[in-house]
């Protein structure tokens, strides 16, 4: 039997508290932008967790020792535009030597469907893992588009980091892309009939850059 597509719900305490203060309706943009930038470093710890180490020899002060360090080319944190770059924010704090890599979405107000209209990304994306991120996975549309477009460029492997998921967003990432891992900070109850999370946070983007 297949093994179920991976959800990982981080609920260390922290990530919940803060992400508590972003929901609030009355959090202004700096708060809302310097919280988000502290779970996306949160969240980038454990989708770190897995990546490959080496031994190599390092001279502390006392003797030579044999001591683990990254293996190889390492990750590609790719940020789904707009809304994407308050989670890359805090992720490259914890991992400040990683490529970074934009695509662009909006979605259709008619159809909710994602169109493109900007991607650029590392040229040895074959050789790193993506570290996709999002922080809403609402229909799941953006992040299927952004994950075709990272399998298109053959990225060693994929990862989806969001703030707050739904569950229609979830069955449409992993109806598509059933390898790809999701990793979120809180599982919401459903969608409304505009194709926002509930309870949520509202628009990320939004709240992030004080557009509204």
């Amino acid at each position: 039997m297949a093994a179920a597509p991976a959800l990982l719900i981080v609920d260390h305490p922290l990530i919940q508290h803060k992400l508590s203060l972003m929901r609030a309706r009355e959090t202004p943009t700096g708060p809302f932008r310097q919280l988000m930038r502290e779970v996306g470093l949160l969240l980038g710890y454990e989708a770190t967790r897995d990546l490959p180490l080496e031994q190599t020899e390092i001279e502390t002060p006392l003797e030579t020792a044999l001591l683990p360090v990254l293996a190889g080319k390492k990750v590609c944190l790719v940020s789904i535009l707009r809304a994407g770059n308050g989670l890359l924010d805090g992720m490259l704090e914890l991992v400040p030597s990683a490529r970074v890599g934009h695509i662009g979405l909006y979605r259709d107000p008619q159809t909710l469907a994602a169109v493109e209209y900007y991607a650029k990304l590392p040229d040895d994306l074959a050789e790193r893992d993506a570290i996709l991120v999002d922080p809403m996975l609402a229909t799941g549309n953006s992040a299927v588009a952004a994950i075709a477009r990272l399998k298109q460029q053959e990225a060693r492997s994929i990862k989806f980091v969001c703030l707050v998921a739904a569950p229609e967003g979830v069955a449409q990432v992993h109806g598509v892309f059933p390898d790809v891992p999701i990793i979120a900070a809180a599982l919401d109850r459903s969608l409304d009939a505009h194709g926002y999370i509930r309870p949520g946070l509202g628009d990320a983007g939004d709240r992030l850059f004080g557009t509204k």
